[in-house]
Order: structure tokens, then C-alpha cells, then sequence
């Protein structure tokens, strides 16, 4: 094999598992040291300090400049205890990673020294330059001023030598530049929205709280073999490269024993992010070689999803402490799983109550019902939106393929969720909802088995499936910044749920009880879901499709045409009447999406066209003139046999001269299709191009993957699938 490839291969099977040095105690004991938790919070501020900022964090009240800087002052002291000796506003810019500048605390004192200084001012705001993020033209390259500020709701925490500050991050003018600024209004939107309705059922209720636990598949690959393959370093995906003999047919991988060095680094890992306040609760193999999955306990959406983006930022750092680079790529390898991030998400009140969960009374479990209906009626009015939420030019490789659901938004109930909205259709509108074995009624009521959560399957399938007490949206990347899928899922929840409290409010003023008008309210609304968005079954079979097109929802598989859908008039009111975006920021991310795009395809086309022309053909070509000499030399000695001894040579020279010639005619004629798509000026049309280049990598690869099958293996350039899927 190629020297590069060999010696790879040396360095992947010397590397050992790294000693792991856990803190003195239990987790439970340094959970959180890193984090200026209510804790902390107590220990580091003052009495009047400490109530302004717990009423910001619970209330909402605005915290007033004067008491930033006695936070301030105790962020510093708790700091520099931990040997910090900077600062920064940690945010979510729409590149899908988080941004960082570091300050130092130094100050001068004017006494020809210097001091540590961290002032309410900059623990509030900063000002980092905003040109070089993206903003869809909302800010020219020449206007550089943006802004963060910060987030209180969201505990400040120490990377290394610093202290990270989450903000959001807005333009000059005003607008979101970020992902939490929107996902901030969303979940205030859900909440105003849920409270009013809860309280048909309980007045105490004053807040709704939208939940999310987070489930992350990734890759795990060793250092030496990933720097050997240009393609992972610059897409973080194998463009090329025939399926390894044994994959995942064999599903040994799947929940099996974990290899020592991956355990190693699952420990490092999880130490790290118990310091950081994360709850990690669970770690696997998934079900492809070298795939595995952590999750945290379930959490409040804005900090479960900056606790995700802060971990993905830590755990590529662990990982090359112990020889590793991890892929967060939705699909890094042909034929074998991709990665997903499941997000659980769910609704919760100040009073302790799931929604998304049975209660112990007919009142409460139609609370349930009514929050159960109305966000499938949410998911059905905006299924195509939600698609878009979560589209990307790296998660389409993955959608629809390998237990990943399909490209098409409908939501599994299972059978016994299914049955009870049945019923529902054919009940009077006075009909109590009950949990069965609890209590003897009348035949006719509609029950609820007691062990609920154990009452429903799994379906792999389904994008958007119940499982028990939450909702799981399946069809989340694995590299995805969470936000822009709960961002919408929480907008349209929102809406619906304001309609909904309208027409049940007409129903109040006609003099109807509150049950009868909350289920006059929800029998259209069942009768509209149960035959259209719902279903139950293989979303992966060939006429899933067809019968989805019949219900009417949306089957569009082009990337750019399903970010069509964020603009679309219905997305536009839904957005601006909630206030979480304005027209012009919803077409500027539009154009961000448009543009992350084109790059991206661009990237892998442009990588894709150099390792083929510069890599695979010059080593095919090598084989081939070893081949043509072999022949040559016993053309010499067998005269009059040799084109029957050489058939076999004969035959694997003309196929190595017709792949090159396969793959040198189709990687100019993409280039000529990127020629002709860089002089649009249109992003979507642009986009469009684009998206057709990225379908024609895969007639450039199989002439490549057949070329790795025929030709010497102490040629070929690159590690193989055998080599890069199974750690040693």
C-alpha cells in the first residue's frame, strides 16, 4: 500500500487509551464546578444582587446596570479563583458553531501597573465585529458594528483560561444575527400561548415551559487515518470509497461492549461536561461501526441547546487528546447509518404538570388530549416548514436512508393514542377522559391505559413520533445547531394554540362549559389530523410517498426548494405575528441558507473533482502500466500464448482505462455545471444548480469505488472503509 496509507495505518494501531484522571469525589460532588450556578450565585453576591438576578432569571424583570455590576464582581472573584484570566461572549453566529473573542482582565491602574478588572458593562455587552458572519445583506462588509448581549437565563461557565458569557447576538439595526435570539422569542411565544389554555383546566398555572432533551450520534475516527484522507479533513465526509465486506449487517455493534480507547474517551468526556453542568446521562454504540450516542437528561430548551453546542465544541477537543477525531457529519460514510440528534421535546407548567403526559383526573387528561391535538394540528398546518427547520446540504444525505426518517413530516401515535382520538369522534361532547383501572364507569368513556408510557412502539421511521410523555423529532442533524428546529416547532405550536383558545373562547361565550367547549373545539381538529398527518406505518416503503402526496403533505426532497418554505405568506404572518422574526430577517436567513448551501456543495465538489483527477486516476493509471509491462514481457516469451496467458491482465486494463476515461468525462462535466452556476447572481437559482452538481457526485464515485476494487492494494492512496471503521 501507499506509504501515506501504510503509515496511517502504523499510528492507528499504536495508539492506546489515554489514562483518564477523574476529580476527587462522586460526579454529584463537582457537577457544576465550572458553572456560576444559583450556587455559586448565592456564595459570590450579595443579598440584593442576588434577588435582582434570580428575578431576572425567573421573571423576566430587567436587570438594571447598577446590579450588573455586583454580578460582575462576583463572576470575577469566583473566576479567579479557578485561575481565569479572560473573558468572552460566547454565541451562536448562523454558521451552525458558537463564536468566541477573548478579553483579558487586564486594566491599567495609572499607577504605572496593572490590575484585574470585569465591569457590569462588559458582562452585559460587547461589541464584536459583525461583518464576517453571515447576515443574508441585512449588513454590508463595510458596517462591522454588531452587538451581544447577554443571556442571564443561561449560566456563564469556564472553558480553560476563560470565562464564557452566553449572548445573543444582534445587528447594529436591531436584527437577530444569531440562533438564540429567535429561539428566545419562540419559547416566550409557546409559553403565552400554552398559559391561557392551561388555565381553562387550572388557574394557578402562570408559565409554560418548553423542554428539550437531546440525543447526539457521531463518528469516531482514528487521527492518523482521517489525516490521511483529504475528503474528511475538508467536508468532514468520504466522497469516495467502496463499502467495507463487513459493516452493520452483522448489528453486533449496536449496544455492544465499547472499545477501550472509546470508553476512555466517553469518560474524559462525560467528566468534562458534569464540570460544565451538563447532566449527561447515557452512552452507546449505535448501530454502525464506529458510531456511538450520549444524552443528557432532559432540560429547559435555551440551555439544553447551548449545553449541546457547548459539548460539540469539548468533545473535539477530548477526542484528539485520545487519538480521535470526531465526525458530527449527518452522513460521513456510504451505505452504513448516519447520524442524527434526536430532540425529545415536550411542554411543562410552573405547577409541575408534563402536558404531554395523562393525569389523574378527566380535567387534566383532557388538558392533555387538547395539547396532544393541537400540536398535531400545528405539525400538520406547518409540516413542510418544520422540514425546512431542520434541511441542510449535510443532513439531506441522511434523511430517508439507513433507519433515518423519510423526507416527509407525518407523526406516529401508536396504536393506543390513535384509538382514544377514534373514539373521541364518536363520544358526546360532555364524555369524561379517564385513566383506565383507576375507576369503574359507564361503557362509552375514553380511557387511557394506566402504564402509559410502555403503551406505545417505537416507529424509526416517523420524523416527528410520540413516545410516551414528549414528542421525538427524529429528522434533526447531527451536526445541527438545535435552535432553528425548536425555533419553529415552538412558533407553530404557538399559533396553533392562540387559534385554538379563540374558538373554544366562542364556544365559553355561548354559554357552553369548559369541557364541552373545549371538545366541540377539538373534534373538527381530530377529524382533520387522524387520516392526513398521522400515520402509523414504514415510512421507508415505495408508496408512503404516493399516499403522502394524497394526504396532501409535502414530499419535496431539493433542499433549496424546501427553504422556500421559511418566506412562504403563512411563514411570514406566523413569524412576525409572534414577534420572533421580522419580513427582512426571515429573507436574510433565507439567503444564508441559500448561500451555506451553494458553499458547501461547492466544497465537495471542488474536493471530490481534485482526488479524483489527482489521486485515484494517477494511482489506477500506475496499476495499469504495471499491467501493460507484465504483458509486454510475456507478449516476449510466449509469442504465440500470450494473449491467452494475459486475458486476464487484458480485461483489467481496459476497465482501468475505461473508469479513468468514465471519471475524467464526468468530473469535466461538472466542472463546466460549476462554471455555469457561479455566474448566477440569484442565490435560490444559484442553489438550484447547485443541488444538481451535488447529484451527479454519485455517478463520479462508483467508477471510483470500482477502481478501488481492481486495483493494488499497495497502490491505492487512501485509508479504506475496512480500515477507517473499526478502531483499534
Amino acid at each position: 500500500m501507499s506509504k501515506l496509507r501504510f503509515d496511517a495505518i502504523e499510528q492507528a494501531f499504536k495508539k492506546h487509551a489515554v489514562e483518564v484522571e477523574a476529580p476527587a469525589g462522586r460526579p454529584s460532588e463537582y457537577f457544576g464546578e465550572l458553572v456560576f450556578n444559583r450556587e455559586k450565585m448565592q456564595k459570590y453576591l450579595d443579598a440584593k444582587t442576588l434577588k435582582a438576578l434570580l428575578d431576572c432569571i425567573d421573571n423576566g424583570k430587567h436587570l438594571d446596570r447598577t446590579i450588573a455590576d455586583g454580578v460582575a464582581a462576583g463572576m470575577k472573584q469566583w473566576a479567579m479563583e479557578h485561575g481565569v484570566t479572560h473573558c468572552c461572549h460566547w454565541f451562536q453566529p448562523l454558521t451552525e458553531t458558537t463564536a468566541e473573542k477573548h478579553d483579558s482582565f487586564m486594566e491599567y491602574d495609572w499607577k504605572g501597573g496593572m490590575i484585574e478588572e470585569f465591569e457590569g458593562k462588559s458582562l452585559v455587552q460587547q461589541e464584536p465585529d459583525a461583518s464576517s458572519f453571515p447576515s443574508g445583506g441585512i449588513r454590508a462588509t463595510f458596517e462591522a458594528r454588531g452587538y451581544t448581549a447577554w443571556d442571564p437565563t443561561s449560566p456563564v461557565f469556564i472553558l480553560d483560561d476563560c470565562l464564557c458569557i452566553p449572548t445573543v447576538f444582534i445587528s447594529y439595526t436591531g436584527e437577530a444575527l444569531d440562533y438564540k435570539a429567535p429561539l428566545k422569542k419562540a419559547l416566550k411565544a409557546v409559553s403565552d400561548a400554552a398559559v391561557p389554555v392551561c388555565q381553562l383546566f387550572d388557574p394557578k398555572v402562570t408559565k409554560v415551559q418548553s423542554n428539550l432533551g437531546w440525543e447526539q450520534e457521531y463518528f469516531l475516527v482514528d487521527d492518523a487515518l482521517y489525516s490521511a484522507r483529504p475528503d474528511l479533513i475538508a467536508t468532514g465526509r468520504t466522497l469516495m470509497g467502496h463499502g467495507s465486506s463487513k459493516n452493520q449487517q452483522m448489528d453486533d455493534h449496536y449496544f455492544g461492549q465499547i472499545p477501550t480507547r472509546v470508553q476512555a474517551f466517553m469518560k474524559d468526556l462525560e467528566i468534562q461536561g458534569h464540570r460544565l453542568g451538563i447532566p449527561m446521562k447515557t452512552r452507546h454504540n449505535e448501530v454502525a461501526p464506529n458510531q456511538f450516542e450520549f444524552a443528557p437528561i432532559f432540560g429547559e430548551t435555551n440551555l439544553a441547546v447551548d449545553q449541546n453546542m457547548l459539548i460539540m465544541g469539548v468533545m473535539k477537543k477530548v477526542a484528539r487528546k485520545h487519538g480521535f477525531r470526531v465526525l458530527l457529519h449527518e452522513k460521513p460514510f456510504d451505505g452504513i447509518n448516519g447520524s442524527g440528534k434526536h430532540n425529545n421535546w415536550s411542554l411543562s407548567t410552573n405547577t409541575g404538570v408534563i402536558l404531554l403526559a395523562p393525569g389523574k383526573d378527566p380535567m387534566s387528561n383532557l388538558q392533555f388530549v387538547t395539547f396532544f391535538v393541537n400540536i398535531l394540528m400545528a405539525v400538520k398546518r406547518h409540516g413542510a416548514l418544520l422540514k425546512a427547520s431542520i434541511a441542510s446540504a449535510t443532513n439531506a444525505h441522511r434523511l430517508g436512508a439507513n433507519e433515518a426518517p423519510p423526507a416527509i413530516v407525518s407523526a406516529f401515535l401508536g396504536k393506543t393514542m390513535t384509538d382514544v382520538l377514534r373514539k373521541l369522534l364518536t363520544v358526546s361532547d360532555d364524555t369524561d377522559i379517564v385513566i383506565a383501572g383507576k375507576q369503574a364507569y359507564d361503557l362509552g368513556l375514553v380511557e387511557i391505559p394506566e402504564i402509559f408510557v410502555d403503551n406505545t412502539d417505537r416507529n424509526r421511521t416517523s420524523p416527528f413520533a410520540f413516545t410516551g410523555n414528549r414528542f421525538e423529532f427524529r429528522a434533526v442533524g447531527s451536526k445541527a445547531n438545535c435552535s432553528s428546529a425548536m425555533t419553529t416547532l415552538n412558533a407553530m405550536v404557538a399559533e396553533q394554540l392562540i387559534d385554538f383558545k379563540a374558538a373554544v373562547d366562542k364556544e365559553l361565550a355561548a354559554g357552553e362549559s369548559v369541557k364541552v367547549a373545549v371538545m366541540k373545539t377539538l373534534k373538527p381538529i381530530i377529524a382533520e389530523i387522524i387520516d392526513t398527518v398521522c400515520f402509523d406505518g414504514n415510512g421507508y416503503s415505495d408508496e408512503w410517498p404516493k399516499e403522502a402526496q394524497k394526504r396532501g403533505l409535502d414530499i419535496e426532497r431539493c433542499v433549496p426548494k424546501m427553504f422556500l418554505e421559511n418566506v412562504k405568506p403563512e411563514a411570514v404572518e406566523m413569524f412576525t405575528k409572534l414577534g420572533i422574526y421580522s419580513q427582512q430577517e426571515l429573507h436574510a436567513r433565507n439567503e444564508v441558507k441559500f448561500e451555506t448551501y451553494i458553499k458547501l456543495v461547492q466544497i465537495e465538489a471542488r474536493v471530490l473533482g481534485d482526488l479524483a483527477i489527482n489521486h485515484i486516476i494517477p494511482a489506477a493509471t500506475t496499476y495499469q502500466s504495471t499491467l501493460l509491462k507484465n504483458v509486454a514481457m510475456m507478449k516476449s516469451l510466449f509469442p504465440t500464448q500470450w494473449e491467452d496467458l494475459a486475458a486476464h491482465e487484458l480485461a483489467i486494463i481496459k476497465k482501468i482505462a475505461g473508469y479513468n476515461a468514465d471519471i475524467k468525462n464526468k468530473v469535466d462535466a461538472m466542472v463546466e455545471k460549476r462554471k455555469i452556476a457561479n455566474k448566477l447572481e440569484d442565490g435560490y437559482e444559484k442553489a438550484l444548480h447547485y443541488y444538481e452538481i451535488a447529484e451527479s457526485f454519485a455517478a463520479i464515485r462508483r467508477p471510483i469505488d470500482k477502481l478501488e476494487e481492481i486495483v493494488d492494494d499497495n497502490i491505492w492512496p487512501m485509508p479504506k472503509y475496512r480500515e477507517l471503521l473499526w478502531i483499534r
